[in-house]
Protein backbone atom coordinates (compact mmCIF):
# COMPACT_ATOMS: atom_id res chain seq x y z
CA UNK A 1 0.00 0.00 0.00
CA UNK A 2 2.92 2.47 0.87
CA UNK A 3 4.95 1.83 -2.31
CA UNK A 4 1.03 2.10 -4.05
CA UNK A 5 1.10 5.84 -2.64
CA UNK A 6 4.32 6.56 -3.51
CA UNK A 7 3.72 5.94 -6.94
CA UNK A 8 0.76 7.84 -7.25
CA UNK A 9 2.86 11.32 -5.30
CA UNK A 10 5.54 10.01 -7.98
CA UNK A 11 3.21 10.02 -11.06
CA UNK A 12 1.15 13.41 -10.25
CA UNK A 13 4.52 15.60 -10.34
CA UNK A 14 5.92 13.80 -12.87
CA UNK A 15 2.55 14.75 -14.64
CA UNK A 16 2.25 18.07 -13.10
CA UNK A 17 5.91 18.87 -14.20
CA UNK A 18 5.25 17.30 -17.80
CA UNK A 19 2.11 19.65 -18.11
CA UNK A 20 3.76 22.89 -16.78
CA UNK A 21 6.60 22.40 -19.46
CA UNK A 22 4.43 21.42 -21.97
CA UNK A 23 2.50 24.48 -21.48
CA UNK A 24 5.14 26.93 -21.45
CA UNK A 25 7.64 25.99 -23.64
CA UNK A 26 8.91 28.91 -26.00
CA UNK A 27 8.63 26.67 -29.05
CA UNK A 28 5.43 26.40 -29.20
CA UNK A 29 3.92 26.23 -33.10
CA UNK A 30 0.68 27.75 -32.09
CA UNK A 31 -1.37 24.88 -34.86
CA UNK A 32 0.19 26.85 -37.79
CA UNK A 33 -0.31 23.41 -39.92
CA UNK A 34 -4.07 23.28 -38.69
CA UNK A 35 -4.27 26.56 -40.17
CA UNK A 36 -2.83 25.48 -43.58
CA UNK A 37 -5.24 22.57 -43.61
CA UNK A 38 -8.02 24.28 -42.33
CA UNK A 39 -7.84 27.13 -44.56
CA UNK A 40 -7.28 24.90 -47.81
CA UNK A 41 -10.30 22.73 -46.92
CA UNK A 42 -12.59 25.50 -46.42
CA UNK A 43 -11.46 27.72 -49.35
CA UNK A 44 -11.58 24.43 -51.49
CA UNK A 45 -15.44 23.47 -50.61
CA UNK A 46 -16.46 26.72 -49.42
CA UNK A 47 -15.40 28.80 -52.19
CA UNK A 48 -14.23 26.88 -54.83
CA UNK A 49 -10.32 27.42 -54.17
CA UNK A 50 -8.13 25.40 -55.85
CA UNK A 51 -6.08 23.13 -52.84
CA UNK A 52 -2.66 24.30 -54.42
CA UNK A 53 -3.33 27.88 -54.77
CA UNK A 54 -4.57 29.00 -51.42
CA UNK A 55 -1.94 30.50 -49.06
CA UNK A 56 -1.87 31.23 -45.22
CA UNK A 57 -2.37 34.80 -45.63
CA UNK A 58 0.58 37.14 -44.83
CA UNK A 59 3.34 33.76 -45.56
CA UNK A 60 4.04 31.66 -48.78
CA UNK A 61 2.95 28.41 -46.80
CA UNK A 62 0.46 26.67 -48.77
CA UNK A 63 -0.99 22.68 -48.64
CA UNK A 64 2.07 20.39 -49.56
CA UNK A 65 0.52 17.11 -49.02
CA UNK A 66 -1.21 14.74 -52.04
CA UNK A 67 -4.57 15.33 -52.89
CA UNK A 68 -5.72 12.55 -50.92
CA UNK A 69 -4.51 14.32 -47.76
CA UNK A 70 -6.90 16.91 -48.37
CA UNK A 71 -9.96 14.58 -49.03
CA UNK A 72 -8.98 12.89 -45.66
CA UNK A 73 -9.13 16.33 -43.96
CA UNK A 74 -12.50 17.53 -45.54
CA UNK A 75 -14.99 16.92 -41.97
CA UNK A 76 -12.61 20.28 -41.27
CA UNK A 77 -15.30 22.06 -43.73
CA UNK A 78 -18.11 21.07 -41.13
CA UNK A 79 -16.50 22.56 -37.67
CA UNK A 80 -14.85 26.14 -36.84
CA UNK A 81 -10.97 26.68 -35.84
CA UNK A 82 -11.45 25.87 -32.03
CA UNK A 83 -13.05 22.19 -32.89
CA UNK A 84 -10.48 21.81 -35.78
CA UNK A 85 -7.73 22.49 -33.61
CA UNK A 86 -9.28 20.21 -30.67
CA UNK A 87 -9.67 17.36 -33.22
CA UNK A 88 -6.17 17.59 -34.08
CA UNK A 89 -5.06 17.34 -30.71
CA UNK A 90 -7.49 14.54 -29.50
CA UNK A 91 -6.31 12.48 -32.69
CA UNK A 92 -2.60 12.96 -32.16
CA UNK A 93 -3.83 11.67 -28.26
CA UNK A 94 -5.21 8.60 -29.59
CA UNK A 95 -2.44 7.77 -32.24
CA UNK A 96 0.20 8.42 -29.26
CA UNK A 97 -1.67 5.90 -26.87
CA UNK A 98 -2.00 3.18 -29.51
CA UNK A 99 2.27 3.48 -30.27
CA UNK A 100 2.92 3.36 -26.03
CA UNK A 101 0.41 0.17 -26.28
CA UNK A 102 2.10 -1.55 -28.76
CA UNK A 103 6.10 -0.15 -27.66
CA UNK A 104 5.89 0.05 -23.98
CA UNK A 105 3.51 -2.56 -23.26
CA UNK A 106 5.88 -5.58 -24.31
CA UNK A 107 8.20 -4.32 -21.94
CA UNK A 108 6.63 -3.30 -19.21
CA UNK A 109 4.92 -6.45 -19.23
CA UNK A 110 7.99 -8.80 -19.48
CA UNK A 111 9.50 -6.93 -16.70
CA UNK A 112 6.60 -7.26 -14.31
CA UNK A 113 6.24 -3.20 -13.40
CA UNK A 114 3.33 -1.82 -12.10
CA UNK A 115 1.68 -1.24 -15.57
CA UNK A 116 -0.21 1.87 -14.64
CA UNK A 117 2.88 3.72 -13.55
CA UNK A 118 4.62 2.38 -15.97
CA UNK A 119 2.38 3.64 -18.49
CA UNK A 120 2.32 7.18 -16.61
CA UNK A 121 6.17 7.69 -16.94
CA UNK A 122 5.96 6.44 -20.92
CA UNK A 123 3.53 8.87 -21.28
CA UNK A 124 5.76 11.55 -19.81
CA UNK A 125 8.63 11.05 -21.51
CA UNK A 126 6.92 10.44 -24.79
CA UNK A 127 5.37 13.49 -24.99
CA UNK A 128 8.36 15.25 -23.81
CA UNK A 129 10.30 14.46 -27.03
CA UNK A 130 10.84 17.68 -29.37
CA UNK A 131 9.41 15.66 -32.40
CA UNK A 132 5.96 14.70 -30.29
CA UNK A 133 6.07 18.70 -29.35
CA UNK A 134 5.65 19.56 -32.53
CA UNK A 135 3.91 17.48 -33.97
CA UNK A 136 1.13 18.08 -31.27
CA UNK A 137 1.66 22.09 -31.06
CA UNK A 138 2.17 22.39 -35.18
CA UNK A 139 -1.08 20.12 -35.59
CA UNK A 140 0.50 17.93 -37.88
CA UNK A 141 -0.23 14.82 -38.84
CA UNK A 142 3.02 12.26 -38.55
CA UNK A 143 1.85 10.44 -35.13
CA UNK A 144 -1.54 9.25 -36.94
CA UNK A 145 1.09 7.80 -40.09
CA UNK A 146 3.25 6.32 -37.70
CA UNK A 147 0.53 4.39 -36.21
CA UNK A 148 -0.76 3.46 -39.39
CA UNK A 149 2.47 2.18 -40.60
CA UNK A 150 2.99 -0.07 -37.57
CA UNK A 151 -0.42 -1.49 -37.52
CA UNK A 152 1.08 -3.30 -40.26
CA UNK A 153 3.83 -4.35 -38.08
CA UNK A 154 1.53 -5.34 -35.48
CA UNK A 155 -0.29 -7.43 -38.59
CA UNK A 156 2.71 -9.32 -39.20
CA UNK A 157 3.76 -9.70 -35.50
CA UNK A 158 0.48 -11.84 -34.67
CA UNK A 159 -0.11 -13.72 -37.61
CA UNK A 160 -2.53 -11.93 -39.73
CA UNK A 161 -0.26 -10.81 -42.21
CA UNK A 162 -2.76 -11.49 -45.38
CA UNK A 163 -4.30 -8.14 -43.86
CA UNK A 164 -1.10 -6.13 -43.86
CA UNK A 165 -0.34 -3.08 -45.91
CA UNK A 166 -3.75 -1.18 -45.83
CA UNK A 167 -2.09 1.12 -43.28
CA UNK A 168 1.16 1.50 -45.12
CA UNK A 169 -1.12 2.33 -48.53
CA UNK A 170 -3.14 5.11 -46.69
CA UNK A 171 0.10 6.40 -44.59
CA UNK A 172 1.43 6.80 -48.24
CA UNK A 173 -1.19 8.39 -50.46
CA UNK A 174 -1.53 10.81 -47.16
CA UNK A 175 2.09 11.63 -47.38
CA UNK A 176 5.08 10.04 -49.27
CA UNK A 177 7.55 9.38 -46.94
CA UNK A 178 6.08 6.49 -46.27
CA UNK A 179 6.40 4.72 -49.27
CA UNK A 180 9.19 3.50 -48.20
CA UNK A 181 7.44 0.76 -45.86
CA UNK A 182 6.53 -0.41 -49.58
CA UNK A 183 10.30 -0.97 -50.40
CA UNK A 184 10.40 -2.73 -46.43
CA UNK A 185 8.06 -5.24 -47.65
CA UNK A 186 9.50 -5.99 -50.66
CA UNK A 187 13.30 -6.61 -49.86
CA UNK A 188 12.08 -8.98 -47.00
CA UNK A 189 9.63 -11.18 -49.36
CA UNK A 190 5.57 -9.76 -48.47
CA UNK A 191 4.82 -9.58 -51.97
CA UNK A 192 1.35 -9.82 -51.26
CA UNK A 193 1.57 -6.96 -48.16
CA UNK A 194 3.54 -4.55 -51.08
CA UNK A 195 0.77 -5.33 -53.15
CA UNK A 196 -2.00 -4.52 -50.92
CA UNK A 197 -0.54 -1.32 -49.72
CA UNK A 198 0.59 -0.21 -53.26
CA UNK A 199 -3.02 -0.81 -54.23
CA UNK A 200 -4.26 1.06 -51.34
CA UNK A 201 -2.15 3.85 -51.96
CA UNK A 202 -3.60 3.89 -55.72
CA UNK A 203 -7.16 3.52 -55.00
CA UNK A 204 -6.85 6.55 -52.69
CA UNK A 205 -4.84 8.50 -55.31
CA UNK A 206 -7.19 8.02 -57.74
CA UNK A 207 -10.34 8.62 -55.12
CA UNK A 208 -8.85 12.38 -55.21
CA UNK A 209 -8.30 12.76 -58.90
CA UNK A 210 -11.68 11.60 -59.22
CA UNK A 211 -12.97 14.37 -56.66
CA UNK A 212 -10.93 16.86 -58.07
CA UNK A 213 -9.02 16.03 -61.18
CA UNK A 214 -7.09 19.92 -61.66
CA UNK A 215 -5.33 19.62 -58.23
CA UNK A 216 -4.09 15.92 -58.50
CA UNK A 217 -2.76 17.30 -61.87
CA UNK A 218 -0.70 19.75 -60.76
CA UNK A 219 0.21 18.07 -57.53
CA UNK A 220 2.19 15.56 -59.22
CA UNK A 221 3.52 17.83 -62.52
CA UNK A 222 4.05 20.96 -60.65
CA UNK A 223 3.24 21.15 -56.65
CA UNK A 224 5.67 18.10 -56.10
CA UNK A 225 8.53 19.26 -57.38
CA UNK A 226 9.08 22.95 -56.29
CA UNK A 227 10.10 22.67 -52.90
CA UNK A 228 9.90 26.73 -51.92
CA UNK A 229 6.42 26.12 -51.26
CA UNK A 230 7.59 23.60 -48.26
CA UNK A 231 10.83 25.82 -47.33
CA UNK A 232 14.47 26.40 -47.66
CA UNK A 233 16.50 23.11 -47.67
CA UNK A 234 18.95 24.78 -45.74
CA UNK A 235 17.24 25.73 -42.71
CA UNK A 236 18.09 23.93 -40.03
CA UNK A 237 14.85 22.27 -39.44
CA UNK A 238 15.75 20.19 -41.84
CA UNK A 239 17.61 17.38 -40.40
CA UNK A 240 17.76 15.20 -43.30
CA UNK A 241 20.66 14.42 -45.79
CA UNK A 242 19.74 17.13 -48.40
CA UNK A 243 19.79 19.38 -45.33
CA UNK A 244 23.18 18.33 -44.31
CA UNK A 245 24.23 19.32 -48.26
CA UNK A 246 22.17 22.66 -47.90
CA UNK A 247 23.72 23.83 -45.28
CA UNK A 248 27.16 23.09 -46.18
CA UNK A 249 26.60 24.50 -49.93
CA UNK A 250 23.65 27.07 -49.09
CA UNK A 251 23.64 28.09 -52.47
CA UNK A 252 22.94 24.61 -54.13
CA UNK A 253 23.73 21.63 -52.97
CA UNK A 254 25.14 18.99 -55.35
CA UNK A 255 22.42 16.74 -56.45
CA UNK A 256 24.70 14.45 -57.30
CA UNK A 257 26.28 14.23 -53.72
CA UNK A 258 22.54 13.65 -52.24
CA UNK A 259 21.82 11.21 -54.82
CA UNK A 260 24.94 9.34 -53.95
CA UNK A 261 24.01 9.50 -50.17
CA UNK A 262 21.01 8.43 -50.76
CA UNK A 263 21.94 5.20 -52.31
CA UNK A 264 24.75 4.60 -50.03
CA UNK A 265 21.88 4.47 -47.09
CA UNK A 266 19.34 2.78 -48.99
CA UNK A 267 22.01 0.02 -49.22
CA UNK A 268 22.23 0.32 -45.51
CA UNK A 269 19.13 -0.13 -45.01
CA UNK A 270 18.00 -2.75 -47.43
CA UNK A 271 20.83 -5.19 -45.92
CA UNK A 272 20.14 -4.59 -42.29
CA UNK A 273 16.20 -4.68 -42.61
CA UNK A 274 16.58 -8.00 -44.28
CA UNK A 275 18.81 -9.38 -41.62
CA UNK A 276 16.20 -7.94 -38.91
CA UNK A 277 13.07 -9.78 -40.62
CA UNK A 278 15.18 -13.02 -41.34
CA UNK A 279 16.02 -13.23 -37.68
CA UNK A 280 12.29 -12.57 -37.12
CA UNK A 281 12.20 -8.86 -36.08
CA UNK A 282 10.12 -6.56 -37.48
CA UNK A 283 10.23 -4.16 -35.10
CA UNK A 284 13.79 -3.53 -35.80
CA UNK A 285 12.96 -3.90 -39.88
CA UNK A 286 10.06 -1.13 -39.22
CA UNK A 287 12.36 1.13 -37.08
CA UNK A 288 15.39 0.76 -39.65
CA UNK A 289 12.65 2.03 -42.44
CA UNK A 290 11.76 5.08 -40.32
CA UNK A 291 15.04 6.12 -39.91
CA UNK A 292 15.90 5.32 -43.38
CA UNK A 293 13.23 7.90 -44.73
CA UNK A 294 13.93 10.40 -42.68
CA UNK A 295 17.54 10.59 -44.23
CA UNK A 296 16.71 9.78 -47.82
CA UNK A 297 13.33 12.44 -47.83
CA UNK A 298 14.87 15.49 -49.69
CA UNK A 299 13.05 17.56 -46.54
CA UNK A 300 12.28 16.30 -43.08
CA UNK A 301 11.36 18.87 -40.65
CA UNK A 302 12.46 17.60 -36.93
CA UNK A 303 8.80 17.18 -36.03
CA UNK A 304 8.53 14.59 -39.04
CA UNK A 305 11.47 12.77 -36.62
CA UNK A 306 8.94 10.75 -34.73
CA UNK A 307 9.76 8.23 -37.52
CA UNK A 308 12.61 8.00 -34.36
CA UNK A 309 10.74 6.95 -31.85
CA UNK A 310 10.18 2.92 -32.91
CA UNK A 311 14.21 2.58 -33.16
CA UNK A 312 14.54 4.29 -29.72
CA UNK A 313 11.91 1.63 -28.19
CA UNK A 314 13.94 -1.08 -30.06
CA UNK A 315 16.78 -0.02 -28.66
CA UNK A 316 16.17 0.61 -25.15
CA UNK A 317 14.07 -3.33 -25.23
CA UNK A 318 17.25 -4.35 -26.21
CA UNK A 319 19.47 -3.00 -23.76
CA UNK A 320 17.33 -3.72 -20.86
CA UNK A 321 16.99 -7.44 -22.26
CA UNK A 322 20.98 -7.42 -22.12
CA UNK A 323 21.15 -5.97 -19.00
CA UNK A 324 23.74 -3.85 -20.62
CA UNK A 325 24.30 -0.37 -18.61
CA UNK A 326 26.07 1.41 -21.53
CA UNK A 327 23.38 0.50 -23.87
CA UNK A 328 21.02 1.71 -21.46
CA UNK A 329 22.92 5.07 -20.86
CA UNK A 330 23.41 5.66 -24.51
CA UNK A 331 19.51 5.36 -25.15
CA UNK A 332 19.28 7.37 -22.53
CA UNK A 333 21.63 10.10 -23.62
CA UNK A 334 19.66 9.74 -27.30
CA UNK A 335 16.67 10.85 -25.24
CA UNK A 336 17.60 13.67 -24.09
CA UNK A 337 19.22 15.24 -26.45
CA UNK A 338 16.16 14.41 -28.76
CA UNK A 339 13.84 16.69 -25.96
CA UNK A 340 16.55 19.17 -25.79
CA UNK A 341 15.94 21.59 -29.17
CA UNK A 342 19.34 21.94 -29.33
CA UNK A 343 19.69 22.71 -33.03
CA UNK A 344 17.92 25.42 -32.91
CA UNK A 345 21.01 26.79 -31.35
CA UNK A 346 22.19 27.07 -34.84
CA UNK A 347 19.16 28.59 -36.12
CA UNK A 348 20.70 31.76 -37.65
CA UNK A 349 23.73 30.63 -38.08
CA UNK A 350 25.38 27.01 -39.29
CA UNK A 351 28.49 28.01 -40.65
CA UNK A 352 31.86 26.39 -39.36
CA UNK A 353 33.36 23.23 -38.00
CA UNK A 354 31.01 23.47 -34.75
CA UNK A 355 27.78 24.66 -35.91
CA UNK A 356 28.05 21.96 -38.54
CA UNK A 357 28.23 19.16 -36.08
CA UNK A 358 25.98 20.91 -33.59
CA UNK A 359 23.18 22.00 -36.51
CA UNK A 360 22.80 18.34 -37.70
CA UNK A 361 22.79 16.54 -34.66
CA UNK A 362 19.39 15.25 -35.18
CA UNK A 363 21.08 13.70 -38.53
CA UNK A 364 23.76 12.50 -36.78
CA UNK A 365 21.85 10.52 -34.37
CA UNK A 366 19.38 9.04 -37.06
CA UNK A 367 22.84 7.47 -39.07
CA UNK A 368 24.10 6.12 -36.23
CA UNK A 369 20.71 4.50 -35.29
CA UNK A 370 20.54 2.90 -39.12
CA UNK A 371 24.04 1.73 -39.01
CA UNK A 372 24.16 0.47 -35.19
CA UNK A 373 20.78 -0.33 -33.77
CA UNK A 374 21.97 -3.40 -32.25
CA UNK A 375 20.15 -7.03 -33.28
CA UNK A 376 18.06 -8.77 -31.03
CA UNK A 377 18.49 -12.38 -30.18
CA UNK A 378 16.48 -14.60 -33.22
CA UNK A 379 14.56 -16.86 -30.43
CA UNK A 380 13.11 -13.66 -28.41
CA UNK A 381 13.10 -10.97 -30.80
CA UNK A 382 10.02 -8.58 -30.04
CA UNK A 383 7.99 -7.16 -33.03
CA UNK A 384 5.62 -4.58 -31.66
CA UNK A 385 3.44 -6.56 -28.88
CA UNK A 386 4.77 -10.10 -30.40
CA UNK A 387 7.63 -12.06 -29.72
CA UNK A 388 8.98 -15.38 -32.02
CA UNK A 389 8.25 -18.46 -30.15
CA UNK A 390 11.07 -20.85 -29.80
CA UNK A 391 11.37 -24.46 -31.06
CA UNK A 392 8.43 -26.18 -31.56
CA UNK A 393 6.30 -23.26 -33.43
CA UNK A 394 7.72 -23.81 -36.31
CA UNK A 395 9.56 -20.12 -36.31
CA UNK A 396 5.78 -18.56 -35.56
CA UNK A 397 5.22 -15.24 -34.91
CA UNK A 398 2.41 -14.83 -31.75
CA UNK A 399 1.02 -12.49 -29.23
CA UNK A 400 3.00 -12.19 -25.83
Amino acid sequence: MADDGGRLLSAACLVTATAVFLATVPLHRDWFDVGVYYGTVNDWVHDGGRIYDYLVPGTHYGFTYPPFAAVAMLPMALVGWSAAVAISIVLSAAAAALLLRWLAWPVIRRHGWCPWFAFTVAGCMFALLEPVRDTVSFGQVNLLLVALVLADARLLATGRARYAGIGVGLATAIKLTPALFIGYLLVTGRRLQAVTATCTAVAATLLADRLDPGASRTFWTEALWNTDRIGSLSYVSNQSLQGVLARLQPEGPSRTAWLLCVLAVLAVWAYRARRAAASGDDAAGFALTGLAACLVSPITWVHHLVWLIPSLAVLADTALRRGHRGLLAATGTLYVVLCSSVVWLWRWNSTGFGAFLGANTYVWITLGLLLALPPREPDRAAVGPAVRVPRGSRGRIVPI
